[in-house]
């Protein structure tokens, strides 16, 4: 290869199979790469272990650097440019903030262009050669954007044209199957991998009714929006939010993440879950009395305590004797 020596690029890592690929062949050319993901809010962390990013990068032998996905991502996501697929997932607006995002990291390191696993005709609506042109120009990366797994049948970006790639080891797939991805990850000795499409709430139609309510309200903090994968929601009459947890997994978690205000309710002694009540959106907006007493019923409904007159809830550690909520008032209360 002829040109620039030491060249470096930045590569989105999702830990799927394509982004894994794409950075494996920018690698057989012995240029460095630094992985790129995002974790936070709709793209959340796993519970326990290792991420599929953190899986791939140790695979790749390469660096992995995680960003957040912060307000700026929250924004995007309620209102996009360029719509939504089926449920709350803007795929063009979003690729074209993380490779913003992630281009802004990499020249932090000097690299000399930015990698995505994006293939041609893969997802019809955001990977269309049309789509694939707007987010290289909205990002402000330009033609310093590679995609390699499609490389052949676009464009010739500025680090081929330059030398620092050699085109004819890029690649030409195209379309929705996987066929050639996973002859390719044989032959690289790549023999685990997610299955495809997943890692992004914004797909998921629970998550996404959710966050549409969520926004309808004016909830659109981070630390709301990571709650709303977990557990039972709840509207409250005055508008305030319960989330209920399933399990004594969600349980701890939820005690982990209860945003500054709320207020915690207990059924545990009854044995029963944990519930977070979080405050109306505006400015100045706390719980009232009445929520707390609508929040202990609700959690000692599904408490071992739902058939009894009256249940001992605590709501931030003071006890409550309340009825456990019916079935008609769980059904008007509950969202999605």
């Amino acid at each position: 290869m002829m040109g620039k020596t030491n060249v470096s690029a930045v590569a989105l890592l999702s830990g799927g199979l394509d982004s894994t690929l794409a950075a494996r062949v920018i690698l057989d050319q012995g240029i460095a790469v630094i992985g790129v993901n995002y974790a936070g809010a709709y793209c959340p962390r796993p519970k326990t272990g290792s991420s599929n990013a953190e899986k791939a990068a140790a695979r790749l032998g390469i660096e992995l650097v995680t960003l957040p996905l912060d307000a700026e991502f929250t924004a995007m996501v309620k209102r996009p440019k360029h719509g939504r697929g089926k449920n709350m997932n803007p795929c063009i607006d979003c690729h074209t903030l993380m490779i913003r995002k992630a281009w802004a990291f990499g020249r932090t390191r000097d690299a000399d262009f930015i990698v995505t696993g994006e293939v041609l005709g893969q997802r019809p609506m955001s990977q269309n050669r049309q789509a694939l042109g707007v987010v290289a120009r909205e990002s402000g990366v330009g033609d310093r954007l590679l995609r390699p797994m499609s490389a052949k049948l676009l464009d010739r970006t500025a680090p081929e044209q330059e030398g620092l790639v050699d085109r004819e080891r890029l690649l030409d797939i195209q379309g929705r199957s996987r066929r050639r991805q996973m002859e390719l990850a044989a032959r690289f000795g790549i023999r685990e991998y997610p299955a495809p499409a997943g890692g992004c709430l914004l797909t998921e139609k629970v998550f996404s009714r959710r966050l549409a309510e969520a926004f309808d309200h004016g909830e659109d903090s981070l630390e709301t929006i990571e709650l709303l994968s977990l557990g039972r929601h709840f509207r409250l009459p005055s508008g305030a939010r319960l989330v209920v947890g399933r399990d004594e997994g969600e349980n701890a978690e939820l005690l982990g993440r209860a945003p500054l205000g709320s207020i915690v309710v207990d059924a545990s002694d009854l044995p029963g879950p944990v519930g977070l009540v979080l405050p109306p959106a505006g400015p100045g907006a706390s719980v009232v009395e009445s929520d707390r007493v609508v929040a202990a019923r609700v959690c000692a409904r599904y408490s071992d305590k739902r058939e009894t007159f009256a249940a001992e809830v605590k709501v931030n550690g003071s006890e409550m004797s309340v009825p456990p909520a019916r079935d008609e008032e769980i059904a008007r209360l509950r969202i999605a």
